[in-house]
C-alpha cells in the first residue's frame, strides 16, 4: 500500500524517500532508496532505457504506489509536469497556456461569476478576487504566457491560433508551455528537449536556471544536464544513487567510485583465492581441520563485492563504401521555394569527402528545408545542381520512421535492404544497435516486430538500415530525438571515424561540437559560413531575442535600431576575424587536457596495479609484460601532449586576447 506522508509544511520541507522499493510487474526497477532532495534543488534523473526513471516520475505524481518503503512530501506542494496528449481543441494557444496556471483561471472564473452578478453584496468579495489577482502576478499573466510561446519558437501570430492547428511536435511544445506556466514547487520534466531545436534549448535552459522551485528533469543530453542541474539521481542495478554537481561531476564521480570497486572486488578476489586454498590444502588433515572450518564459515559471512563495469548495449561503425566523388554535391545559384514562398535563395553550397558541416539558425529559418532539398525530396526553384558520380546519399529525419513496416522485424527490414548477405552477418551488425536474438526481455529483438517499439527503438533502427547502405554523404535531422546517453555516445563515436561527408542539424551540443567542423548559418533567408562556436552561436541568438524584443517595444524607433544592428553585427564580424586566429589553438588545447585527463586517469590505477606484490607472483603474472608495455605507452603519449600543451599556451599568450 502507497504511504505518503502529507506533514505541514513547516515540519517537512523536503521531499523524503525512506527504503523505498519500485517494481514494474514481477521486474524491481529501484531497491531500498533512501534519499532527500531539498526545496530549490534542480536533480538530473539518469539512467538506462527501461530502469525505472518514469516510473519513478509517476510515483511522484501520485499515479502509482511504490511497493516498500515511504514516500513523503511537502503538503500543499503544487506539481506541474509536461502532458502527453494534447487534444485538438479550437483554443487559441496562448489560452490554452493559461490553463496551466490553475489558481488564475479558477480567480478569473470566480470574479467574472461575481461581476456577473451585479449584486452589491458581492463588492468585498469582488475586491478579495481583485487583490487576489495582483497577488499572483495575474494581471500580467497573458505577458508571461505570450513570453513562453515566444521562447518555445513560436510565432506572435501563433498566440490566437488554435490548438488544433498545430502539428504533434508543436503541441508537444505547447504542452511544455503549459507546464512552465504553473506556479509550481515541483517541476517534472521528462525529456522536454525532444521536440525543440537548439535555440529552443538554450532558451529554456537559461529559464530553469532561473526557476525557484524544485526541479527533478530526466534528459539524454548531457550538456543541458550540465547547464541545468544541482544534482543528478542515477539509477544502476536497482539501486537510486544522488550525486552532488551537474552531469559532468557525476560521471567523474561515478568512474572514482567504479574504480574503487573495482580495486576492492580484485583484493577480494585475491582474499577468497588465499582462503579456498588453505581449505583446499588442509581441511582433510585432523590437525588443521578446525582451522580450515573456520575459513568457510567466513567465506559464507563474507559480503561479496560485485566487479564493477561499465557496460553499454551499443557498438556499431560505419562500413567502408566505395570510392567518393569529390566534389559530392554541388548547388550554384539555388533558391527553393514553397509555392510562392521562397524559403532560401542564392544558395552556393559545394559539400566533399570528409567534410563535416553543422547547421545553425533560428526556428523556421530553412535548415530542415535546406536538408531535403540537398537530399533531393525538394525541389530547386532554380539555380543547378551537380551531383558527384557515385554519390550515395544516407538520409535521417523523424518522419523517415513512419517509413517502417510494423509488422516486420528489424531483420527483416535488413534483408529486404540485402538479400544476398548471410542472415548471421544481419544479426551481428543489429546486435551492435541491440536488437538481439528473435526476442528478448524488452521486446526488441532482431525478430521482433517493431511496431510496438519505442520512438527510441524506431530511431535506432532507422539509423542501423541507413549506416548499412553504406552513404559517402550523411545528412542528418534531429538524430538523437529519443536516443539515450549510451546510444548518442555510441553514435558520435560512429561519425568521428566516418569518412564520408556529413551535414547535420541537431539540438544536441555535445554531438556538434564533437563531429562537426564547421557551420553554416541559415537566417533571412541566405546560407553563410558561421565563424564561430556554438557559445557564440548562444550569444548571436540573445543579441537577436534582445533587438526584436527592443523593436516590439518600440517600433517608431525601428530604423534606428536597424543601423545599430548593423553596427553590433560588423563589430561581430570584427570580433570573429579576432576569434579565428586563437580558436583551433584553444580547441587544441582543450583535446589534449580531456586526453591528459584520461590518460592520467588510467596510468594512476595502472600504477597502483603494478605496485601491487600480488601481481608478480600470483596467476596474473602473464599479463605483467602488457601491463608494463601499456604504461610506457601512456608515459610516452603524456609528455608528448604536456609538451604540446606548453607550447600552445605560449602561442595564446602571444596572441591579443578579446
Amino acid at each position: 500500500m502507497r504511504r505518503i506522508t502529507p506533514l505541514p509544511v513547516d515540519t517537512l520541507t523536503v521531499i523524503q524517500f525512506r527504503n523505498l522499493r519500485l517494481a514494474r510487474g514481477a521486474k524491481v526497477l529501484i531497491e531500498g532508496a533512501s534519499l532527500q532532495i531539498h526545496p530549490g534543488w534542480r536533480v538530473g534523473l539518469t539512467g538506462a532505457n527501461g530502469s525505472g526513471k518514469s516510473t519513478l516520475f509517476a510515483l511522484l505524481r501520485g499515479e502509482l504506489h511504490q511497493d516498500q518503503g515511504d514516500l513523503e512530501m511537502p503538503a500543499g506542494w503544487s506539481v506541474a509536469h509536461v502532458a502527453q496528449e494534447t487534444p485538438a481543441l479550437a483554443q487559441p494557444a496562448i489560452e490554452y497556456v493559461l490553463d496551466g496556471d490553475a489558481e488564475l483561471r479558477r480567480v478569473e472564473a470566480e470574479l467574472a461569476a461575481a461581476e456577473a452578478a451585479h449584486d452589491p453584496a458581492e463588492a468585498a468579495h469582488i475586491g478579495e478576487l481583485h487583490a487576489r489577482l495582483h497577488e499572483i502576478g495575474g494581471y500580467a499573466a497573458r505577458a508571461r504566457a505570450a513570453a513562453l510561446l515566444d521562447g518555445l519558437g513560436f510565432l506572435p501570430a501563433d498566440a490566437e491560433r488554435p490548438v488544433a492547428d498545430f502539428s504533434g511536435g508543436w503541441r508537444m511544445r505547447l504542452n511544455l508551455a503549459q507546464a512552465l506556466m504553473c506556479r509550481s514547487d515541483l517541476l517534472l520534466l521528462d525529456e522536454p528537449t525532444n521536440h525543440l531545436d537548439l535555440d529552443a534549448v538554450l532558451w529554456l535552459e537559461q529559464w530553469l536556471r532561473d526557476y525557484r522551485g524544485t526541479l527533478v528533469l530526466i534528459s539524454h543530453d548531457r550538456e543541458f544536464l550540465d547547464a541545468c542541474v544541482t544534482h543528478v539521481a542515477h539509477i544502476e542495478g536497482q539501486r537510486l544513487t544522488l550525486y552532488s554537481g551537474g552531469y559532468s561531476d557525476f560521471e567523474r564521480q561515478r568512474a572514482e567510485r567504479l574504480a574503487q570497486q573495482q580495486s576492492l572486488f580484485e583484493k577480494q578476489q585475491r582474499e577468497i583465492a588465499h582462503i579456498e586454498d588453505y581449505i583446499r590444502r588442509f581441511r582433510a588433515k585432523a590437525t588443521k581441520a578446525r582451522q580450515a572450518q573456520s575459513r568457510i564459515k567466513a567465506l559464507e559471512r563474507m559480503e561479496r563485492i560485485a566487479a564493477a563495469h561499465i557496460d553499454t548495449p551499443f557498438s556499431f561503425a560505419f562500413r567502408d563504401g566505395p570510392a567518393a566523388p569529390d566534389p559530392l554535391l554541388q548547388i550554384e545559384d539555388g533558391a527553393v521555394a514553397y509555392g510562392a514562398h521562397r524559403v532560401l535563395e542564392r544558395i552556393g553550397l559545394t559539400l566533399r569527402p570528409g567534410e563535416r558541416v553543422g547547421l545553425l539558425g533560428r526556428n523556421g529559418a530553412g535548415k530542415s528545408t535546406l536538408i531535403k532539398l540537398l537530399a533531393g525530396e525538394l525541389p530547386l526553384a532554380e539555380g543547378r545542381r551537380t551531383e558527384g558520380k557515385g554519390l550515395a546519399i544516407g538520409y535521417f529525419a523523424q518522419h523517415q520512421l513512419e517509413v517502417l513496416r510494423p509488422d516486420e522485424s528489424p531483420l527483416q527490414h535488413l534483408v529486404r535492404l540485402d538479400p544476398r548477405t548471410r542472415e548471421q552477418e544481419l544479426r551481428d551488425f543489429l546486435g551492435g544497435f541491440d536488437f538481439r536474438g528473435d526476442a528478448n526481455a524488452t521486446g526488441t529483438g532482431a525478430g521482433t516486430p517493431c511496431g510496438s517499439f519505442s520512438g527510441g527503438e524506431k530511431s535506432r533502427l532507422a539509423l542501423a538500415l541507413l549506416i548499412w547502405q553504406r552513404p559517402n554523404l550523411l545528412l542528418l535531422d534531429e538524430p538523437t530525438n529519443h536516443l539515450d546517453l549510451e546510444m548518442r555516445h555510441a553514435l558520435t563515436l560512429a561519425l568521428q571515424d566516418y569518412e564520408g561527408g556529413m551535414v547535420l542539424v541537431s539540438h544536441d551540443r555535445a554531438l556538434l561540437r564533437a563531429t562537426c567542423d564547421r557551420f553554416l548559418l541559415v537566417d533571412g533567408g541566405r546560407i553563410q559560413p558561421f565563424d564561430g562556436d556554438l557559445d557564440d552561436y548562444r550569444d548571436w541568438l540573445a543579441e537577436r531575442r534582445a533587438a526584436a524584443s527592443a523593436a516590439a517595444k518600440c517600433p517608431d524607433r525601428s530604423a534606428d535600431k536597424a543601423a545599430r544592428r548593423a553596427e553590433r553585427e560588423q563589430s561581430a564580424a570584427e570580433r570573429q576575424a579576432r576569434l579565428a586566429a586563437r580558436r583551433p589553438l584553444v580547441k587544441e588545447r582543450d583535446q589534449l587536457e580531456k586526453k591528459l585527463a584520461g590518460w592520467n586517469g588510467e596510468k594512476k590505477l595502472l600504477d597502483a596495479r603494478l605496485a601491487d606484490p600480488g601481481l608478480y607472483t600470483g596467476p596474473e603474472a602473464a599479463q605483467l609484460q602488457t601491463l608494463l608495455k601499456r604504461q610506457a605507452e601512456l608515459a610516452a603519449w603524456i609528455d608528448e601532449a604536456e609538451l604540446r600543451w606548453l607550447e600552445i599556451s605560449e602561442q595564446l599568450e602571444a596572441l591579443p586576447a578579446d
